[in-house]
């Protein structure tokens, strides 16, 4: 027989706190740690989060579509799969929320926008393989290839 047990409520709720995450540096000696959880494009899309208008840019850019011809010739095609980031981050952020990071001022970094998103299509497993070389806080090197999207 299995020990294997329905999630519990507090199970769930602490799944939906997040997970505490290490996104690329902002600079040398400037890292950034944040609580991150994987949201869900198809409640995005329910609650409007992602505007009708961005619905074909954000869906070939979850299916990995995303430089296909009618997509390369669209003119605002990489303003268009920025709003969809940005829309993924701002659902992403646990805390510190996407709104503390914008009232705050800063701006992510374009590696650390790419490491949100690719955090939200494949979790945690992501984050090894997303960073370059990298040194961790006790001077080790950190292997790892940032992730291409291949049609």
């Amino acid at each position: 027989m299995s020990n294997e047990q329905v999630t519990s409520l507090a199970q769930l709720k602490e799944y939906g706190r997040g997970t505490f995450v290490q996104l690329p540096d902002f600079a040398e000696g400037q890292p950034f740690y944040a609580r991150l959880k994987r949201p869900s494009m198809m409640a995005l899309v329910k609650k409007g989060k992602i505007p009708n208008d961005l619905l074909t840019t954000a869906n070939k850019l979850f299916t990995c579509q995303a430089a296909d011809e009618e997509m390369v010739q669209k003119d605002n095609m990489m303003g268009e799969m920025l709003d969809t980031i940005e829309c993924l981050a701002e659902a992403s952020f646990v805390e510190p929320t996407w709104a503390e990071i914008k009232e705050a001022g800063v701006e992510l970094t374009d590696e650390q926008l790419m490491f949100v998103f690719s955090y939200t299509q494949d979790g945690v497993k992501a984050l090894d393989s997303f960073r370059g070389q990298q040194e961790d806080h006790d001077g080790a090197e950190v292997s790892g290839e940032i992730p291409q999207i291949t049609e």
